[in-house]
């Protein structure tokens, strides 16, 4: 029988009065949460004096996500990102997140990746042309500038996208340094007028102003065969209704996809190049994938599927380092196993957390690419990975981050080695992802 009420639900030790756990979290919000599984598979914790349900275990996940999901809508993570992206698919609930993801899946199809592979490998040759030998390089963030313009010129058509492109690349990283948190924090603090607060309102209001420009202009011009997201987006229409999106709607699409495909994209590349450079081993294998399925040509979307130790490694990279935090809050008493969830609780989940659990993964904080072969990765519950979230909130743009990360390290490491400097460490970094706080490398010539 389940245990009814809050009260019944384990509460984590070591909260302070009217603080709650908020100076643990602030302190070192990876390594909390990873602690948690401790207590239970769901706990409570206060972040001041709000109580916020955790879910710790993936049997406890897959009921907020997937079993019980429509008992569930966005939870306050969403509600103070909501000034950035609005009401765009990150944010959206119930019939509006159906419709736009109807609407939306369309521009992720198969046939359209192929044609944003294109970009994606001519961006990755060009970045790989600009360095030199012996140059040091700052690759977390030559990834990120690598995905923001990328992302941002399948995005816009070339010419009336550029002051897009010029805000992705200066407002972005200020929006995602500052989005944990904002998001973390009481909404009374927006109003401070401290440096973090000027810096997200700036960017945040900056980049929403110019896409709106940008939309406009794009739906009034003429736009004959143009394949870009942007006029896609325009042109999608419902096949019930025949109704199309608001240019208000298209803009919180596209800041949505800027902020979700840029940052995961980013993070994911520039742990790979950092555990490669500490698994020579694992590199060796990459380097002779490399060298049979591409050789010296550009990569293609026809490689994908035959790189495929590059995408164990990917998948390895995301799983050590993944999304930190994410929330759901119930609209009806939910039981989640044998507790009563009242109405209007904030439920939370942390899948860097799930992703590190020894009950799940044999030696779970070593970077191990080979756990994702055949043979090994059916030890593996299907729901213990879900990298990109599960059921109807799943990220609709996974196989676009696929293939865009694919063809980086391939076209990258087809030409370079990438080395440490020496006496950095990189360490972990609390924002949307476990993010790297740096990793300045030195490039050394692998073939001219």
């Amino acid at each position: 029988m389940a245990s009814k009420g809050l009260q019944h639900i384990p509460r984590v030790p070591g909260s302070i009065p009217l603080v709650g756990h908020a100076l643990k979290l602030g302190r070192d919000p990876l390594g909390f949460l990873k602690s948690l599984r401790t207590t239970g598979d769901l706990v409570r914790v206060n972040v001041g004096t709000m109580p916020i349900c955790i879910a710790t275990s993936a049997e406890m996940i897959h009921q907020v996500t997937v079993a019980q999901a429509r008992s569930f809508e966005k939870g306050r993570l969403y509600d103070r990102v909501r000034p950035l992206v609005g009401n765009g698919l990150a944010n959206a609930g119930g019939e509006i997140h159906r419709t736009h993801r109807r609407l939306i899946q369309p521009v992720f199809h198969r046939a359209r990746i192929a044609g944003y592979a294109e970009v994606m490998s001519r961006r990755a040759v060009e970045l790989a042309q600009s360095w030199t030998p012996g140059q040091r390089v700052d690759i977390e963030h030559a990834m990120s500038e690598y995905a923001i313009e990328t992302l941002a010129e399948t995005m816009f058509s070339a010419d009336m996208g550029r002051p897009a492109l010029e805000a992705a690349r200066r407002d972005l990283p200020v929006i995602l340094k500052n989005m944990l948190l904002r998001a973390a924090s009481p909404k009374f603090l927006d109003r401070l007028p401290i440096r973090p607060n000027r810096e997200f309102d700036r960017a945040a209001g900056s980049m929403r102003k110019i896409i709106d420009d940008v939309v406009r202009s794009t739906r009034e011009a003429a736009r004959d065969g143009q394949l870009d997201l942007l006029s896609l987006l325009l042109d999608a229409r419902d096949e019930d209704t025949g109704l199309g999106l608001t240019d208000e709607e298209v803009r919180d699409e596209l800041v949505t996809i800027l902020f979700a495909g840029s940052d995961t994209t980013a993070s994911v590349l520039g742990w790979s190049f950092a555990e490669l450079a500490r698994h020579p081993a694992v590199e060796k294998q990459v380097l002779a994938e490399i060298d049979e399925v591409v050789g010296t040509r550009p990569v293609t979307i026809e490689d994908i599927p035959r790189l495929a130790t590059i995408r164990r490694v990917l998948d390895e990279a995301i799983r050590l380092h993944g999304v930190t935090l994410l929330m759901r809050r119930t609209t009806e008493p939910v039981e989640l196993g044998r507790y009563s969830i009242p109405s209007g609780v904030e439920v939370a989940f942390s899948l860097y957390a799930v992703h590190r659990d020894p009950a799940l993964y044999a030696d779970p904080d070593r970077f191990d690419p080979d756990r994702w072969l055949p043979g090994r990765r059916e030890s593996i519950p299907r729901e213990a990975f879900v990298p990109f979230g599960a059921g109807n909130r799943k990220c609709i743009g996974d196989a676009f981050a696929w293939t865009e990360a694919t063809i980086a390290l391939a076209t990258i490491l087809a030409r370079w080695r990438l080395r440490p400097v020496p006496g950095h460490a990189t360490r972990e970094t609390a924002a949307a992802m476990a993010h790297p706080d740096r990793i300045p490398m030195v490039v050394e010539v692998r073939r001219t």
